[in-house]
């Protein structure tokens, strides 16, 4: 008589990968660590900013965060700490997926999923689930919490974009993350990642605004911090994206970025 012996189900699932990066994300310190400075970014400048608003004052751009141009209004005031938190959680991007490349584990996590690419998905979607629900949750309380301050000159959830500021926001900053993951998976390293990053979100627009002529503004108009700003303005300012387009070439950037970093994960050596 042979009694059958039940082997475990060993197989490769969605399910176990993803899980898998669950369990590295918050393996990492500098996934609780990051996290909390690009929530003390958003809510921490938002309430400094706010508590010193001055409606008839300074201006910014076309967005919470943005360079000048536009009037301050109490949403963008509120928000003010946008992009600081699109370049922590950049960071933070970069750090998820170049950091395995430090450390060689990148090899291990390759061994277990031959097939190399669901290793990349499950990192977009493990990071893009916690980012989002962060960032969401610290733009509510900025914006919330902010028009508080502001009182009877502070805005609404019923005002005419609000809502698509607050959670715009909040989308442009997981953005943001992802265009860091996808630098660091593209790259492999830590630092020409980051700085990628940084001269993408950041330096270019201003460059581009310095020493282009004015004849190509609606050329900067398509960098993707001005279509990320476009989307998250309360009120289109003049000459800017609308917010549907804004949103369209934001995520056209990002899934060049993704699709070039998938390319090269799936065709270069670890």
């Amino acid at each position: 008589m042979t009694t059958a012996v039940s082997m475990p189900d060993l197989r490769v699932t969605p399910r176990r990968v993803i899980r898998a990066e669950w369990i590295k994300f918050w393996s990492l310190r500098s996934s609780i660590i990051t996290l909390g400075v690009g929530v003390l970014f958003l809510v921490g400048i938002g309430l400094l900013a706010t508590s010193t608003f001055d409606s008839g004052g300074p201006t910014i751009g076309d967005g919470p965060g943005g360079p000048g141009g536009g009037p301050v209004g109490p949403v963008e005031i509120s928000l003010a700490g946008t992009n600081f938190a699109q370049l922590a959680f950049g960071t933070l991007g970069v750090l998820f997926m170049a950091s395995e490349y430090a450390t060689g584990m990148i090899r291990s996590s390759l061994a277990a999923v031959p097939k190399r690419l669901p290793v990349l998905w499950a990192k977009i979607a493990v990071f893009a689930a916690v980012v989002f629900v962060v960032s969401l949750a610290a733009t509510v309380i900025a914006f919330t919490a902010g028009q508080a301050i502001l009182g009877d000159s502070g805005a609404s959830w019923s005002d005419p974009g609000v809502t698509r500021a607050v959670i715009g926001s909040a989308v442009t900053v997981t953005g943001a993350g992802l265009l860091g993951l996808g630098l660091g998976a593209l790259l492999r390293s830590t630092p020409a990642a980051i700085s990628s990053l940084f001269g993408l979100m950041f330096l270019l627009s201003g460059v581009a605004a310095l020493l282009l002529p004015d004849s190509w503004g609606d050329v900067v108009e398509f960098l993707p911090t001005n279509a990320a700003n476009s989307f998250t303005a309360v009120s289109a300012e003049s000459g800017a994206l609308a917010p549907a387009a804004g949103l369209a070439v934001f995520a056209a950037y990002l899934l060049a970025i993704l699709v070039a970093a998938a390319w090269r994960l799936k065709r270069s050596d670890a």
